[in-house]
């Protein structure tokens, strides 16, 4: 929203008239900058922004031709902003009112500038008050152009950290990017921030190539994310509050890339594994300790290649399946025989919704120096096979095909509760796979619809509803 100039006395009493409650509601709904600009309109507007409960503060909104003037703007309006003004200054004691509940400050790992964002905000959750605490955390852009940048900006981070250990501790979300840490440095770092629920790690390593341990049996973290994380092993021994974990990242070791040892409140895990060529599928059961027993949704994205999980009986997952409503099977390349992801519904007795979804760009998943070869797998399910829970299949990119067409008739046989089956093309504007451009008559369409129910159904006494767009 773009604030525009008073241009006018008239306008300036029109506005200085309006209560102060009404005044920092719309305050706090304007950017920051905007904010000090119309903080500044009218002496009776100066303590206002000194009343805001809510701060949201980018390097964004500042402008300068380096990303060390773009600090300095952005360091004074922090310390401005988050200072107590003089009693002379204020119509209220702020000293005693002042309470920011919210603050989030996205700004770059800028040595010279660090310790006073850090001071500021100790100043400011000292008080008390603050409920939420975030810093959204990156390096200069142009210095990552060389090796060291990275690793030079990961030590100044970490500096920062042990130089202002009450903000560390008072911090709810930690969000950092392109930054590269010593093996232990993110485990003292989880261990200083006591109020720690959502930790981000975008496309973050190590040094040296290491397994990442956290080891925090009293951390309060609720969710953790790995994005484009380079490590040899994540391996969570105890995070007792965890309830979502998200991993998308390249383990560069033969060993099981996600171990979970103690986060009984897991509920939510998205896992990607970037898998080389010579590392094997590993089992599931390696992965999920038995203390992950609430887990009840799971998506597993295979990125268009090699299926790294092997099939493994249903005993060795059923005490950790066993509350397990929800299930993903992400980017399945198209000629995989999909038979092998019954296994999981055989271990998951309590699935009501199961979502897989076959890759049929061409444009998709082209990367296959850093990916393993498109990799099948084998498995058959027992001929007694039945589920009373499931009631929706979604499969994206269906194509009239028989090895889809046998593999939802054995879903539709065996899920005996199975009440509904949404079958959906995937079109893409990058590709030939299912071209937007030229949609079919409505009756082709039609057709195609009844086509496939006929098929699906055929011999059948199945009462499912098919949808098929």
């Amino acid at each position: 929203m773009e604030s525009r100039p008073f241009k006018t006395g008239q306008a300036r009493d029109r506005i200085s008239a309006l209560p102060d409650e009404l005044l920092l509601g719309i305050l706090e709904r304007l950017r920051l900058r905007d904010a000090v600009r119309a903080g500044a309109v009218s002496t009776r507007w100066r303590h206002l922004p000194h009343q805001l409960s809510r701060l949201t503060l980018s390097h964004r909104n500042f402008h300068g031709t380096t990303p060390h003037e773009i600090m300095d703007a952005f360091t004074g309006a922090t310390q401005r902003l988050l200072s107590v003004p003089p009693l002379a200054d204020s119509k209220c004691d702020c000293r005693s009112t002042r309470a920011v509940k919210v603050l989030r400050l996205n700004f770059y790992v800028s040595a010279p500038h660090l310790r006073s964002i850090g001071s500021a905000v100790e100043d400011t959750v000292s008080r008390g008050r603050t409920e939420h605490l975030v810093f959204d955390v990156v390096p200069p852009s142009s210095d990552l152009r060389h090796a060291s940048g990275a690793t030079k900006f990961g030590q100044q981070f970490m500096s920062f950290s042990r130089a202002c250990p009450i903000a560390f501790r008072w911090l709810t979300g930690l969000f950092l990017k392109s930054l590269k840490f010593r093996a232990f440095d993110l485990q003292r770092l989880v261990r200083a921030c006591e109020k720690l629920k959502v930790l981000y790690l975008t496309s973050c390593r190590f040094v040296k190539d290491s397994v990442l341990k956290i080891d925090a049996p009293n951390s309060v973290i609720q969710k953790l994310q790995f994005f484009h994380f380079r490590c040899m092993q994540i391996d969570l021994v105890s995070v007792p509050k965890l309830t979502q974990l998200e991993c998308f990242y390249t383990a560069h070791s033969k060993k099981t890339p996600l171990r979970l040892g103690y986060v009984p409140e897991l509920r939510e895990v998205k896992l990607c594994s970037h898998v080389k060529g010579w590392k094997a599928p590993f089992a599931l059961s390696d992965c999920f300790s038995i203390n992950a027993c609430n887990l009840s949704e799971l998506h597993l994205y295979f990125n268009c290649r090699m299926i790294w999980i092997q099939p493994e009986h249903p005993k060795q997952l059923s005490g950790i399946f066993r509350n397990l409503t929800r299930l993903g099977l992400w980017f399945i390349f198209p000629e995989c025989d999909l038979k092998w992801t019954l296994f999981i519904l055989d271990a998951a007795p309590a699935l009501k919704y199961f979502a897989l979804n076959r890759i049929r760009h061409s444009c998709f998943g082209q990367n296959p120096e850093s990916n393993a070869l498109k990799t099948n797998v084998v498995w058959e399910p027992p001929k007694d096979m039945k589920h009373l829970n499931l009631k929706l299949l979604v499969v994206m990119g269906f194509e009239e095909e028989d090895q889809v067409t046998n593999y939802i008739r054995i879903i539709m046989e065996l899920a005996v509760g199975l009440r509904k089956i949404k079958l959906r093309g995937h079109p893409c504007k990058n590709c030939s796979a299912i071209d937007p451009e030229t949609p079919k008559k409505f009756e082709e369409d039609e057709a195609r619809r009844h086509r496939v129910r006929e098929r699906l159904t055929h011999g059948s006494s199945s009462s499912v509803q098919i949808i098929v767009s």
